[in-house]
């Protein structure tokens, strides 16, 4: 077949429409991309374009019982360096940044690696700009290199917590600089400084950055963390949720505003069972020593209303973190202001012969008499009598007049009837020798010893009669805490019920509802945790028997806790001394510990002094003026006044003291001191574990000293500010040409400079 050979008219209608095709699918081609994809693309460009930071979340509140806040949250200002923005402006404006070296680990192998001199692009380019206006501040250079290698996406806190002035002159002058930016961030304030500071904790920067969380954004500022104590226990609640802020990027790279923002939420306020009302009474009582701790608990269902221990420390020093001086100054302190001796553990004394009579009479020994002459011997050891020492003795005696005159030869013999395992199994129900669980960092279980334990502890040693003779006068190796002790007496004050203390009321909501748990119940129980109960293994009368015993302690003639007597209320207690080992150093320990009223107690305390001389003479009086204050508010008789707390600090700690008297308080009733120890009884002290380090704040180093103007000889070029965006010429200076700027007006002249005079 013959090829037949278009015509040039026909080529050129057959190119045409192979054109037209092709416009045509081109055209769709836009068309799929700009408006079917559109959204798509859109969302791509917009978020090359976008700068997230994270926005810190908002802590819940930290109130007492009644809704009081105890800790609450202020606004704080300062001033961040967002350094990769600062790398940038410096190579835009200026050239290639510095490069430092520094040596690195990289698979287990030394590495030389490189990086921007961050610090020399901050002193070079950015504090002279800020000096200008009076705004630098000497820094941690070291830190700031650190913070770059390992933290870029996180902002460098330059100056935290600027005051008024400070922040004045950020707002008047415009700084201009690429990466520096004031930030308004929420910090904690705790309302009444120093008050139940070992109960609230603090908080602090996070040990590490979460690092996958810090890739979803360009700028990380991580939420604060707590550091001890409730802070820390309840964490988890008091966080809130972070925000996020949404910032444009302009075509040089630059930001230059915001687009929205998503703000924080709050976490979640935790209530405590705490009265700050009789915390405040509780804290000023025990301000008359130096070292010592107090706990007041409801008899009826564990609440503890009053928690302190001396000396204390202002948690607000912590926020937003504290400086290297001060940290070390409050670690190195001998009397150990950080430590919540309410949970340290010390031997008991004589405070302890209650829960050996408590095991007498699960024995059945309510009816046993014993004899003191002075002291009992256990194989080759002479075990004294305190009464010894004033060359008298006690006769045959009986369980409730032997607790009223503390006397030790009794309870060495009444012990050893007991024995051991019945001292240490209601030891245990009482919640001896065992941490309690409370929401408290650092607390200390103490010591039941026994067979077993020594079989542990000390495996060449034999457990004997001495050992038992000991333990039952709270020394040896005895060691209970206050908050343990306090909720012994509790126990026989409300008639053998063993709680749980409780320090955590209530988790609510901004609502004002309980936080659930995945299975519908708020996460805090609102019932009292009941440990054991003595009403199992007693009779009604039997711990009435010891309840009684209790009561001559203070209320008859010759019992040794008769500077606890309040006129018309009834105090039931005892009062105990021991001998200790605090840190290397021998220590006395005064203890009274006691409930009221007798009949329907409302309250159980326990006050322990370090270097108190003797339990009724020292321990005693404290313990009766929060009472006596106590019941007086409850009656509306007394009305203690909140106010912020400045530290507990006693200028010498360590003294001995002899005797205490409030002036104000009730009747000054001689008592019967007892327990003169002696050194081979002492036990050493077990303190409450160190807090968790809060954000500490290190020094200036030489790089980071700001040097005086006075004293600059030349320095090198600051960044120029951000020049300001040009306005867009109109239609007629497109036509005509647009007029020539105005010369820049002069600077103004800086507060303080000598003025220019003229000729």
């Amino acid at each position: 077949m013959n090829r037949r050979r278009l015509s040039p008219r026909l080529r050129i209608q057959v190119l045409g429409l192979f054109m037209l095709l092709g416009l045509g699918a081109i055209t769709l081609r836009l068309w799929w991309v700009q408006v079917a994809r559109g959204a798509e693309w859109t969302a791509k460009i917009r978020g090359s374009s976008e700068v997230t930071v994270r926005i810190p979340s908002v802590r819940g509140e930290i109130r007492d019982r009644s809704g009081l806040s105890l800790v609450q949250n202020r606004a704080s200002y300062e001033v961040d360096f967002y350094l990769p923005e600062m790398v940038k402006g410096y190579r835009q404006r200026i050239g290639q940044p510095p490069v430092t070296e520094y040596r690195a680990t990289i698979n287990g192998m030394p590495k030389d690696m490189k990086e921007a001199d961050i610090v020399k692009i901050v002193n070079d380019g950015v504090v002279p700009r800020l000096d200008d206006l009076d705004l630098a501040r000497d820094y941690n250079a070291n830190k700031l290199q650190k913070h770059y290698r390992t933290n870029t996406e996180v902002p460098f806190s330059y100056i935290k917590d600027i005051d008024f002035e400070t922040m004045a002159k950020f707002s008047e002058h415009d700084v201009g600089l690429p990466g520096v930016d004031i930030a308004i961030k929420p910090v904690r304030s705790y309302v009444y400084g120093a008050l139940a500071a070992h109960l609230l904790g603090y908080v602090g920067a996070p040990d590490d950055t979460n690092k996958e969380e810090a890739r979803k954004f360009t700028f990380y500022q991580s939420d604060v963390e707590g550091k001890s104590n409730i802070e820390k226990s309840m964490d988890e609640y008091l966080r809130g949720k972070p925000g996020v802020r949404y910032m444009r990027r302009n075509a040089k790279g630059a930001i230059d505003g915001v687009l929205r923002e998503e703000p924080p939420q709050a976490g979640a306020n935790v209530i405590l069972t705490l009265d700050a009302r009789l915390q405040m009474i509780t804290e000023e009582a025990l301000r008359a020593v130096g070292r010592a701790a107090a706990v007041v608990v409801d008899p009826n269902n564990g609440d503890i209303l009053a928690m302190a221990s001396v000396p204390s420390f202002d948690p607000n020093t912590f926020i937003p973190s504290i400086k290297a001086k001060e940290w070390e100054a409050l670690r190195k302190n001998e009397a150990n202001p950080l430590i919540n001796r309410a949970v340290s553990a010390f031997p008991p004394g004589s405070t302890f012969k209650l829960v050996t009579a408590l095991a007498g009479l699960r024995k059945g020994l309510a009816a046993q008499r014993f004899d003191c002459y002075g002291g009992v011997s256990y194989g080759d050891h002479y075990f004294k009598c305190w009464i010894s020492e004033k060359g008298g003795s006690h006769g045959r005696i009986g369980l409730s007049e032997a607790i009223m005159v503390s006397c030790n030869s009794f309870f060495y013999q009444f012990g050893n009837a007991a024995g051991i395992n019945a001292i240490d199994d209601t030891g245990e129900t009482l919640g001896l020798g065992k941490a309690s669980g409370i929401e408290i960092t650092g607390e200390q279980p103490g010591v039941l010893p026994g067979p077993e334990w020594m079989r542990i502890n000390y495996p060449r040693e034999k457990w004997t009669s001495a050992y038992t003779a000991n333990v039952s006068i709270g020394q040896g190796y005895d060691l209970v805490s206050p908050l343990q002790l306090a909720m012994v007496y509790a126990t026989v004050a409300n008639g053998g019920v063993s709680y749980y203390p409780r320090l955590i009321k209530e988790v609510i909501g901004a609502d004002g509802k309980p936080i659930l748990n995945e299975n519908g119940q708020p996460v805090v129980s609102q019932l009292p945790r009941v440990h054991g109960d003595l009403r199992q293994d007693f009779k009604p009368e039997q711990i009435e028997l010891a309840r009684r015993g209790l009561w001559k302690v203070v209320n008859e003639d010759g019992g040794t806790g008769a500077k606890a007597r309040l006129p018309g209320v009834q105090v039931a207690g005892k009062t105990g001394t021991a001998q200790a080992m605090t840190g290397g150093k021998k220590d006395t320990i005064a203890w009274f510990a006691c409930f009221a009223p007798y009949e329907n107690p409302k309250l159980a305390i326990a006050v322990m002094v370090q270097g108190g001389a003797h339990g009724g003479s020292v321990a005693a009086p404290i313990a009766t003026r929060i009472l006596e204050r106590a019941l007086a508010m409850e009656e509306g008789r007394f009305d203690p006044q909140l106010a912020w707390l400045a530290p507990a600090n006693k200028p010498n700690p360590f003294a001995m003291i002899e005797a205490i008297t409030f002036k104000d308080s009730g009747p000054n009733v001689p008592g019967t001191d007892e327990e003169k120890l002696e050194e081979s009884d002492n036990a050493n002290v077990q303190m409450a574990a160190a807090d968790g380090e809060p954000d500490v704040e290190p020094e200036a180093d030489a790089r980071g000293k700001i040097i005086p103007r006075a004293q600059r000889v030349a320095r090198a070029q600051p960044l120029s500010p951000a020049p300001l965006p040009q306005k867009r010429p109109n239609f007629f200076q497109r036509l005509f040409g647009a007029r020539p700027a105005p010369p820049p007006a002069p600077p103004p002249v800086r507060r303080g400079a000598p003025r220019k005079q003229n000729p």
